[in-house]
C-alpha cells in the first residue's frame, strides 16, 4: 500500500507501526468498505493532518460499523485516514488535549491507543479518566447508546485489540516495573482536567508505583490484555459492542 498511485495509499513518509503498514491496523474487509464509502471519497480525499481536525469536529458518535451491511462510521473512517497520513505526534496530542470537542479528543485517544508505545498510551490516556462527558456510541444495529469518556478510555486501556487487528498494550504495572518511572509516564494532571466535570481527587491520586488508590488496579491493569466479547472481523472490536 506504499508507493502506488492511489488515493488510498499510505503516505510515502509514513513509518511502520507495530511492524506493519499503519493501515493494516484496520482489517482488509473493513478497509475495502471504507475505500468504497461515499464519506471517504467525498470528505476524506485530500485531507491533511491540519485539515482533518475540521472533519473530526463534525463527528457525532464513536463507533465502528453498523447496519445490515456493516456500514463504517465517520469515526472509524477518520481513524483510517489518520493511519494513512500519519500525523505528527504533536498533532495527535493536541487532539487528545482538546477540551472543546469531545469527539476530537476521543479520535485522538483511539489513534494513540492503536499506534502509540505503551508508555505514551498511559501517559496521554490516563488523564482522560478525569473527563466524564457523555459520548454517543453507534451500535451494530444502527441505534445509539450513551457512554462516558472515562469509560471509553478504560476500554481502550484494558482491551487487547486494534481497529480489528490485535494490538496489545502491557498492563500498567508491567510498564512501571520494566524500568519506566512515573515521571516518564506523566502525572494525571499533565493534560489537565475538564474543570466542570471532576478533579483528580474525585477518582484517586497516583501512588508511586502508578496505581490509583481509589480506582484500583482492577480498573486499569487487572484486566490485562482482555479481548472484548462479541468481536468480529467486520469492525473495530471496541466500537461494535
Amino acid at each position: 500500500m506504499w508507493g502506488k498511485n492511489s488515493a488510498n495509499v499510505t503516505d510515502s513518509s509514513a513509518v511502520s507501526v507495530h511492524g506493519t503498514n499503519p493501515q493494516n491496523l484496520v482489517e482488509k474487509i473493513l478497509r475495502a468498505k471504507i475505500y468504497n464509502h461515499a464519506y471517504w471519497k467525498e470528505h476524506c480525499f485530500g485531507l491533511t493532518a491540519e485539515s482533518l481536525v475540521d472533519k473530526a469536529m463534525e463527528v457525532e458518535a464513536i463507533g465502528g460499523t453498523y447496519g445490515g451491511i456493516r456500514e463504517p462510521t465517520s469515526f472509524i473512517q477518520l481513524t483510517l485516514k489518520m493511519l494513512q497520513i500519519q500525523p505528527e505526534k504533536e498533532i495527535v496530542v493536541e487532539f487528545i488535549k482538546n477540551e472543546d470537542y469531545k469527539y476530537v479528543r476521543a479520535l485522538g485517544a483511539y489513534y494513540m491507543r492503536l499506534t502509540g508505545k505503551a508508555v505514551e498510551v498511559y501517559q496521554y490516556l490516563e488523564p482522560l479518566y478525569n473527563d466524564y462527558r457523555k459520548l454517543r456510541r453507534r451500535q451494530v444495529d444502527g441505534s445509539y447508546t450513551l457512554t462516558r469518556m472515562d469509560e471509553f478510555i478504560d476500554e481502550l486501556l484494558r482491551a487487547d485489540y486494534g481497529a480489528t487487528a490485535s494490538v496489545s498494550v502491557p498492563v500498567r504495572a508491567s510498564v512501571t516495573k520494566g524500568g519506566t518511572t512515573m515521571s516518564e509516564i506523566g502525572e494525571v494532571s499533565e493534560i489537565g482536567e475538564v474543570s466542570e466535570i471532576g478533579e483528580v481527587s474525585e477518582i484517586g491520586e497516583m501512588s508511586e508505583i502508578g496505581e490509583m488508590s481509589e480506582i484500583g488496579v482492577s480498573r486499569i491493569a487487572s484486566g490485562g490484555m482482555v479481548k472484548l466479547a462479541g468481536a468480529t472481523s467486520e469492525g473495530a472490536q471496541l466500537m461494535m459492542t
